[in-house]
């Protein structure tokens, strides 16, 4: 129903059935019947010299119109095999993504003259950058497309989430070893239903390993939270949820785990007794995005624009920030835990202080809405205390920026990707930065030069990145149903 999706808001496709969303349609469109026979009187009505102009410039916009549709489908024809990928990925995704589409051939079409705007710093993206293929080990297995993928703190074990229902544990060999077995990489499937796998419904769509690299906790679409072990093990299965789970996260201690769910709720867990500790009810949207800022309290985004900071044993948020016009994608705490960054729909990302109700920082160049923010691992409270810290937004508008928090300025555009960048990471050094987009690129950028020193191309776009934590390797992870981990020396 290509042409229908203009009809329906986001959540509608996550909260109603098909009968439902046909309805909605049917209804939109009986009224927009209306309004244009409404118009069509109107016209009638009209002194005829009028009318004809009116047909004149109606004439010119059926034909730029029916120009468009043929650019269109030339483009689309194009990037049929890519849209056909992406369609599995989760709705909320997949409206933004149709209507970012539309606005980029707009866009496109007006500046046909001008130079494009992404040109600026693609620096010779050529041959000398591409990685190696003796570097890139490809996992596969998963039967649908690869959504997260988290290395575990401690050892080589790499975890990824699918649409399949399943999450996996990979064990990567050394850099050194690899080359001399090339035998198939160790894997455990962590299987989230009993028999067919592929079953929408269990969508894995987050995952976190604990601080000791000890448990592994999966977030799925059926509204449960599972905790495995590193051998492959089910220990746990928390259920109070009634919606997917968006985002998960174990508090640094790890006698904690956090959910936010499309419920609205937020769920502090008890790992040890297995149960909920704590539901935290204040938003009148599904929760996007939750994140610790210490073993105790946390910050929580949702749809509602807005943003709460709750503390276990409270019964209210101990802050509210209220400041997006739009959905709030994505919250982070910087490494000391006092300033936080949220990113949203509304093309703006803000960092706001517990010492203040108004954000501290407005950062507005992006031009479309920010899916995504990161802290580098830098400055006070890191490893690498001497180093400026930076924030990361990568946005639909294709770009990733770099920003100093201090001033609240923008220190770098990084131009490299030509369609949305779902994923940032920070290497370990916070010297290189990772970002995954949905042209199927992974970037490596030199945060000191602001350009590529490497980059990697596969065959579906790339919903999520992860550095190991010595920084020589980097996982990427695939619409097409692929893990890559990727060696990376310098």
């Amino acid at each position: 129903m290509d042409e229908d999706f203009s009809f329906l808001q986001p959540l509608d496709l996550i909260t109603k059935d098909v009968y439902e969303l046909r309805q909605i349609i049917k209804e939109k469109r009986k009224s927009l019947q209306k309004e244009k026979d409404k118009d069509k009187d109107k016209d009638k009505d009209l002194g005829r010299e009028h009318e004809g102009e009116r047909g004149r410039i109606r004439d010119k916009e059926r034909h730029e119109r029916e120009k468009e549709l043929e650019k269109d489908k030339e483009r689309s024809d194009k990037d049929k095999d890519r849209e056909k990928q992406h369609e599995e990925q989760t709705n909320r995704e997949m409206v933004t993504d149709q209507e970012d589409k539309v606005e980029v051939k707009l866009e496109d079409n007006k500046v046909l003259g001008g130079p494009k705007p992404m040109d600026i710093s693609t620096t010779s993206t050529s041959q000398a950058c591409e990685i190696h293929s003796s570097d890139v080990t490809i996992l596969e297995g998963h039967t649908s497309e690869v959504c997260a993928c988290a290395w575990s703190p401690t050892g080589s074990l790499l975890a990824s989430g699918s649409g399949d229902s399943t999450a996996r544990i990979w064990t990567i060999a050394d850099s050194s070893s690899r080359h001399g077995s090339n035998g198939p990489p160790n894997v455990l499937v962590l299987k989230h239903v009993k028999g067919r796998t592929n079953e929408k419904s269990k969508d894995v769509t987050t995952l976190d390993w604990n601080g000791e690299g000890t448990l592994l906790a999966t977030g799925s679409y059926d509204g449960q939270a599972r905790i495995w072990t590193t051998i492959g093990e089910l220990k746990s299965t928390l259920s109070k949820h009634k919606g997917p789970i968006f985002s998960l996260k174990w508090n640094k201690k790890g006698d904690y785990l956090l959910t936010g769910s499309c419920d609205k709720t937020a769920i502090v867990w008890d790992v040890k007794a297995e149960e909920c500790k704590q539901q935290f009810d204040f938003h009148t949207g599904p929760t996007l995005d939750v994140d610790w800022r210490n073993n105790i309290s946390f910050a929580t985004s949702s749809t509602d624009n807005m943003i709460y900071v709750c503390k276990i044993g409270e019964v209210l948020p101990i802050k509210t920030f209220a400041g997006h016009q739009g959905e709030v994608n994505c919250v982070k705490w910087d490494p000391t835990g006092s300033l936080l960054a949220s990113c949203s729909d509304d093309i703006t990302a803000k960092v706001w202080s517990m010492k203040q109700d108004k954000f501290v920082h407005d950062l507005r160049e992006h031009s479309k809405e920010i899916y995504t923010i990161r802290w580098s691992p830098t400055g006070a409270g890191t490893i690498n205390p001497n180093q400026q810290l930076v924030l990361a937004s990568a946005s639909f508008d294709s770009t990733v920026k770099l920003w100093d928090v201090e001033l609240g300025k923008l220190l770098h555009s990084l131009n490299g990707h030509r369609d949305p960048v779902y994923s940032v990471a920070f290497s370990p050094n916070g010297e290189y930065l990772a970002s995954g987009s949905l042209d199927r690129s992974m970037h490596i950028w030199s945060l000191k030069e602001g350009k590529i020193v490497k980059t990697y191309t596969g065959n579906g776009g790339v919903f999520e990145v992860c550095w190991n934590k010595e920084g020589d390797k980097i996982a990427a992870c695939f619409a097409n149903n692929i893990v890559c981990v990727l060696d990376f020396r310098m």
